[in-house]
């Protein structure tokens, strides 16, 4: 399966991995999303996410969502 990975325009921090490319069943609330990757089959997916518990969510809710942490500052 191929997972496509977006980003919501509404929260800077919020991911989600859909099945589909246009991202037709995330949430609306969160909108709107940016489409920033795809994984291939044979790929690990980012953000330490395993793809088991990725693919598992695609089928049952369409759609994971997930925040990634902000970048630190670098001193200097």
């Amino acid at each position: 399966m191929r997972i496509f990975i977006f980003k919501s325009q509404a929260n800077s921090a919020l991911r989600a991995f859909a099945g589909e490319a246009g991202g037709q069943k995330l949430p609306s609330q969160f909108g709107p999303w940016h489409a920033i990757g795809v994984i291939r089959a044979d790929k690990d997916p980012p953000f330490n996410v395993k793809r088991d518990v990725i693919e598992k969510a695609i089928a049952g809710e369409g759609f994971q969502l997930f925040k990634v942490k902000p970048k630190a500052a670098v001193a200097g």
